[in-house]
């Protein structure tokens, strides 16, 4: 299983979706629902809430991280996510859920350039100050 560096500790566990582009949360997932609505998204329709989501990185507008954290106050948001490439902006949204609502949720970096989580795997994450694991759950 992938080694990870945290960037928002916590524990998870929940079914995969590896996505194959990019996401931005505003405009990009319908935050009451958690399914992906942004049009131009190869994987439009399908759903992040309980699951741990796996993308290259976010994208675009520094409000994903409102809507991240208004995904997580709802019960919508992912269980957890693994990024390839840090995001500040993502990190920033799982924060702010947990100082205003209590809520975790962990946020990875994936060592290396893929994670070899496939879609549908149950996986357990474990975030924490020293590092992260990710296996089998």
């Amino acid at each position: 299983m992938p080694e990870a560096r945290t960037l928002v500790p916590g524990e998870a566990t929940g079914e995969v979706l590896a996505l194959e582009e990019p996401l931005s949360f505003w405009g990009g997932i319908d935050p009451a629902t958690g399914d992906v609505i942004d049009v131009h998204h190869p994987q439009r329709g399908a759903n992040v809430s309980g699951r741990v989501l796996v993308m290259p990185g976010g994208r675009g507008s520094s409000s994903s991280s409102s809507v991240l954290a208004e995904a997580i106050r709802a019960g919508a948001a992912p269980a957890a996510i693994v990024l390839l490439e840090p995001d500040p902006i993502v990190a920033l949204g799982a924060i702010v859920a947990r100082e205003l609502y209590g809520v975790s949720m962990p946020v990875v970096v994936a060592v290396g350039r893929s994670t070899g989580l496939a879609t549908g795997a149950t996986v357990m994450l474990e975030a924490a100050d020293a590092g992260a694991r990710i296996g089998p759950a």
